[in-house]
């Protein structure tokens, strides 16, 4: 009510902020005290848009903006199976404005996949919380003569290099479970990457691709529209958002990837910082609307502290390195 004196949260950081520029304050400087988002958000998104994780982070993105009152704008930065997005992540300013996805894909399979990163993964992020976990899903062209994993087996190996397999980009786990499962179950498959899950769907549906180990979100609803046949996931046990379909390692055993995705800021970001988006973030995914939201989508939400995050990531990291030297995935 005009007149009132009431003085709203958005007003008050914005007299903040006036005032410390008067001071000549740095917006870092302001971004120490906690006092955050001061503005826009804008978070990175590693992927294209359309994908599972692009969904996902978009729902956590949404409900930040309603527990803050500020925007958050994902900016989808894809290509080099997230590196090119993830690089930008560490060459951002170090001032709350800007966030990014965390992803399994350049932080813990990439430093064995790749000789060379343009990032250094111990030093030049600050890792915030997890956001997610989620298996992957085997889901093949509805023309494949076969409707289950030893079918498939059976069909590939009867026709060495015919068929192809698609990634969202080589050094994802969608890329890894298809080696491995090439690997361990002694098959000649040709692997065809794409700068995301989006852009591979298209080529799967229309059969110019034969299989896909994707993420679950999509996938799943492809398999459940009738659009692609589900064969598996790839976690340890079966998903409780897919009971009906079996796990890869009832066929193939020690056949385990998981994906996941959580929120980070380059470094140096200011601690006081950190611990504000750490606390929001936990709100967000106790929210019942996401937990809702990313079961819908065949994730679990997963906070984190950013300590037990940045254990995780290295801990990730030794687990996938055997893994991807027996698989032969390995990248100049």
């Amino acid at each position: 009510m005009a007149g009132s004196g009431r003085v709203t949260r958005r007003s008050a950081l914005v007299a903040a902020w006036a005032g410390a520029a008067a001071g000549g304050l740095s917006v870092p400087v302001l971004a120490q005290s906690g006092a955050w988002p001061l503005g826009p958000v804008r978070f990175i998104g590693i992927f294209p848009p359309g994908g599972g994780t692009d969904i996902l982070s978009r729902i956590w993105c949404q409900k930040m903006a309603e527990l803050t009152g500020e925007q958050f704008i994902v900016e989808n930065r894809s290509g080099s199976a997230g590196n090119i997005g993830t690089e930008a992540i560490a060459r951002s300013a170090p001032d709350g404005r800007t966030l990014g996805l965390a992803s399994v894909a350049p932080l813990s399979i990439g430093p064995t996949l790749y000789r060379r990163l343009p990032f250094d993964v111990t030093k030049d992020f600050t890792y915030v919380s997890g956001l997610w976990q989620l298996p992957n899903f085997l889901a093949i062209h509805n023309d494949l003569p076969a409707r289950t994993v030893p079918e498939l087996i059976a069909l590939v190996k009867a026709n060495p290099g015919k068929y192809a397999y698609a990634s969202s980009g080589s050094g994802t786990t969608v890329h890894l479970s298809g080696a491995m499962f090439a690997a361990m179950a002694g098959l000649e498959m040709v692997h065809v990457p794409y700068r995301g899950g989006a852009p591979a769907h298209i080529d799967l549906l229309a059969g110019r691709v034969h299989m896909m180990f994707d993420n679950i979100p999509q996938a799943l609803g492809l398999v459940r529209e009738g659009r692609l046949c589900g064969l598996a996931v790839t976690g340890a046990k079966r998903s409780p958002f897919a009971p009906e379909f079996p796990t890869m390692a009832e066929f193939l055993p020690g056949f385990e990837i998981d994906s996941w995705g959580g929120v980070m800021g380059p470094a140096g970001l200011p601690p006081a910082v950190v611990q504000r988006i750490g606390a929001l973030t936990r709100q967000a995914l106790e929210s019942p609307e996401v937990i809702a939201r990313f079961r819908e989508n065949g994730a679990t939400t997963w906070f984190t502290t950013p300590e037990e995050f940045s254990r995780f990531r290295a801990e990730n990291e030794a687990a996938f390195a055997p893994v991807i030297r027996a698989s032969g995935a390995q990248v100049e």
